[in-house]
């Protein structure tokens, strides 16, 4: 061992022993605050003095509660903080870290030698600093920087100085296995060990691998929003989740994870990147699907259709005579003009076409319909809509009112008065005493006043009826939506005219079959929502901070301008590659160009991740030749084998090769072998062929968790996640001949990190005319 790596061995060892007392320290210091917690959980009630007697004795009651539950909540809070603090330390002692600067900072004579680690760590004293968080503003140095002149930026201002060498360290076990200076940037070496090495059921941390302008994403810390374009496997989504890790970091005093959420694509991925904020020692954020969101507010009102089942629909429904109107309805509703007209439209009904449902009670009309239609436009037109609809409900609660004091003599009250049983009669008279403000025992039978408990009978009648007034649930929002394309004519009243697709009046009488239905298409869901806040007033959410947007191409502009409103007080990051645009309304987002009127040019930034890092370099040469543009890629330098492809001339023979194959990857210990269909269809078709196939597992929709070994999945769930191998079930011209599903196949080969096999039954796709793979 030379003099250098023996010298770093001995920092190391000293470093290793200063976190194992830490561990120690706080492994007592947790055992004991959670004793602490128990202890005062179990004693919470004896040290609360509870009387209500009088007002006095409530108050202090409600005082005595508030001080334990906060002395509950400081405890809870301090065993938190020493678990968050220990669970880091405990990585920490795997790999302490991970990269070292030498900096001379300028108008000093001393250079500083600053270690790199994904925590920071001071020596027992507290006062010296042996590793620095990779957050910190001096850690930017590392992945900005080779050596020369060198600054970063903290609170106090800008530091410049002398950046004299830049070290990676690969540590394992308290072992320093490698070392080495990096002069460019992060080393090629370690990145070659990370990518080279089977993937698991988990992304990770790449903070030992950062480049420079995935740290630009990390850091970035200026406008509403950061529009961040890769290409497939350049890391966009690792770094945006390290960008969260930092954000928690930088303003851990104001930043909670509880007001970050991720929009993911679907179930799976948010089981896939789990475990990347827990391995920095943050919580994670909220994760939800859009999808999540819409059944949330909408599921209880229609039978939902889902993204995947619309992309389904695209992908095997040819056939239908309705298709084209479908594709025609789903491209034109994603559209910042059909946003146009849904806000139009809900302007036109502040002087008419507001619908209304009728108010019954016991059978009997209370007001109808056309009643209440009438009180809401004989209401001040000054006020906002809104304030309109409010007023409205005040007085359909006095009309309950009304109703209540003309039912109390209706011979079913006397009749529900006899009917009560004991027990119910008990609880009535209890309640009538205890809202007089009585005590002592109950009265006897004849005591309870008739009048008095028909009141109450009729209130508590009629109180679902109140409640479901103040939900405004007799406002009539699906026959609202369903009015918009009752009368194709209707848009020349909104301004629409020249600005609808020539399918239009076909889309009307589609959509208008679907809600008699009951359903909803996906397509519809967001603009019905939006017509529902628009009448309602926005449901916004300002506790959330910061919005992330994976794979942002499949968000249509009508549902980016929905997010916007939604979380008014949140700054976004937007994810996405458009040569993954699989979606049928992918056209109205042709670039992210289209984002930038969400907020403004001066509150947008944009950053492009153009280098793959998934792939071996002879995938993403192949890889890059199936879509336009695609030789701007660049191929980070990682040998591997060339994509192959097989042409069949039966399925049997299709199923033979890949059962031959899938042993052959086996062996090779290819940790994820992926069987990629191009829909759930065809995924379902394979599956069943293969199935006496050993652990294969079906991928579906609704699967939550993503698993090892071999899977058989759609192309569009495979989406945002890598396998160590894939196999592209059958890339014929049969299944791949359209020009629109170009970008699907594109997405499917692209997931492949070590090794691609594309098959053919019959004619190969004629995507795959001007590549080379083997064959």
């Amino acid at each position: 061992m030379n003099t250098e790596l023996r010298q770093e061995q001995e920092r190391l060892d000293k470093v290793m022993e200063i976190i194992t007392e830490q561990v120690v320290k706080l492994e007592a210091e947790t055992a004991r605050h959670r004793e602490e917690v128990i202890d005062f959980r179990k004693n919470f009630w004896d040290d609360v003095k509870v009387n209500t007697d009088t007002f006095d004795d409530y108050l202090e009651t409600i005082i005595s509660l508030r001080q334990q539950a906060q002395v509950l909540s400081l405890i809870q809070g301090t065993h938190r903080q020493a678990f968050k603090r220990l669970s880091t330390l405990r990585r920490m002692r795997e790999v302490p870290y991970f990269g070292r600067i030498d900096f001379t900072e300028e108008g000093t004579p001393i250079t500083e030698q600053i270690y790199i680690g994904i925590s920071s760590l001071t020596d027992p004293s507290g006062e010296n600093i042996l590793i620095y968080d990779w957050r910190a503003p001096v850690s930017s140095v590392y992945y900005d920087y080779s050596p020369g002149p060198a600054k970063y930026v903290t609170p106090g201002g800008e530091i410049r100085g002398m950046l004299e060498k830049k070290w990676q360290y690969l540590i394992r076990g308290g072992v320093i296995r490698s070392m080495f200076d990096t002069s460019i940037t992060i080393g090629d070496e370690i990145l070659q060990q990370v990518l080279s090495k089977g993937t698991d059921k988990h992304m990770h941390s790449i903070v030992a691998t950062i480049q420079r302008e995935q740290n630009r994403i990390i850091r970035h810390d200026r406008g509403r929003l950061l529009i961040v374009h890769g290409a497939a496997g350049s890391g966009k989504t690792s770094a945006a989740l390290q960008r969260i890790a930092y954000l928690l970091y930088k303003y851990r005093d104001k930043l909670k994870a509880d007001q970050i959420i991720l929009f993911s694509p679907n179930p799976m991925f948010n089981s896939y990147v789990s475990n990347v904020l827990p391995e920095l020692g943050e919580e994670n954020m909220q994760q939800v699907t859009f999808q999540e969101y819409l059944d949330h507010r909408l599921g209880n009102e229609f039978e939902l259709e889902g993204p995947y089942e619309q992309l389904e629909y695209v992908l095997t429904a040819e056939g239908d005579p309705s298709y084209r109107t479908r594709i025609a309805s789903i491209r034109f509703k994603a559209s910042k003009q059909f946003f146009e007209m849904i806000t139009a439209y809900r302007r036109s009904l502040e002087l008419s076409g507001m619908l209304f449902k009728g108010i019954k009670f016991k059978g009997k009309p209370i007001v109808t319909a056309k009643q209440i239609e009438e009180w809401f436009y004989s209401s001040d037109p000054s006020l906002r809509f809104h304030n309109r609809l409010e007023k409205l409900t005040e007085r359909l609660l006095e009309r309950l009112d009304e109703v209540e004091k003309l039912e109390r003599t209706k011979p079913w009250v006397q009749e529900e008065m006899e009917l009560l049983s004991n027990e119910e009669y008990y609880k009535a008279s209890a309640y009538l005493r205890k809202k007089r403000g009585l005590k002592g025992e109950l009265f006897d039978d004849d005591e309870i006043e008739p009048e008095a408990l028909g009141r109450l009978i009729v209130r508590r009648k009629l109180k679902p009826l109140r409640k479901w007034i103040r939900k405004l649930r007799f406002v009539d929002f699906k026959g609202l939506y369903k009015q918009l394309f009752a009368d194709p004519t209707q848009i020349k009243k909104l301004g629409m005219e020249g600005k609808t697709p020539g399918e239009w009046a076909d889309i009307c009488l589609l959509t208008v079959k679907m809600l008699d239905e009951g359903k909803l298409f996906y397509e519809d869901a967001t603009p019905f929502l939006l017509l529902k806040e628009l009448i309602l007033g926005f449901q916004t959410n300002i506790s959330i901070k910061h919005v992330l947007v994976d794979e942002a191409q499949d968000y249509s502009p009508f549902q980016f301008e929905f997010l916007k409103r939604l979380f008014p007080a949140a700054r976004m990051t937007v994810l996405g590659d458009f040569n993954q645009a699989i979606f049928a309304h992918a056209s109205e987002m042709s670039d992210f160009h289209t984002l930038t009127s969400l907020y403004g040019p001066d509150e947008t930034d944009a950053i492009t991740l153009t280098t793959s890092y998934r792939s071996t370099k002879p995938i993403v040469e192949f890889t890059r030749e199936l879509v336009p543009g695609g030789d701007q890629i660049i191929a980070f330098e990682r040998d591997g084998e060339r994509p192959v492809l097989t042409q069949l001339s039966n399925r049997a023979e299709l199923h033979r090769c890949i059962v031959s194959k899938v042993a052959d990857l086996r062996n090779r210990q290819y940790n994820t072998i992926a069987i990629i269909c191009k829909s759930a269809a065809e995924s379902i078709a394979a599956y069943n062929a293969l199935s006496n196939m050993e652990g294969i597992k079906l991928v579906k929709s609704s699967s939550m968790e993503y698993e090892q070994g071999v899977v058989v999945i759609p192309s569009y769930l495979a989406k945002g996640i890598e396998f160590d191998a894939v196999i592209i079930y059958d890339a014929s011209a049969q299944v791949y001949g359209d020009e629109s599903l170009r970008r699907l196949f594109y997405t499917a080969c692209t997931r492949a990190m070590h090794d691609l096999q594309i098959y053919s039954v019959g004619e190969p796709s004629p995507f795959l005319r001007n590549v080379t793979p083997e064959s």
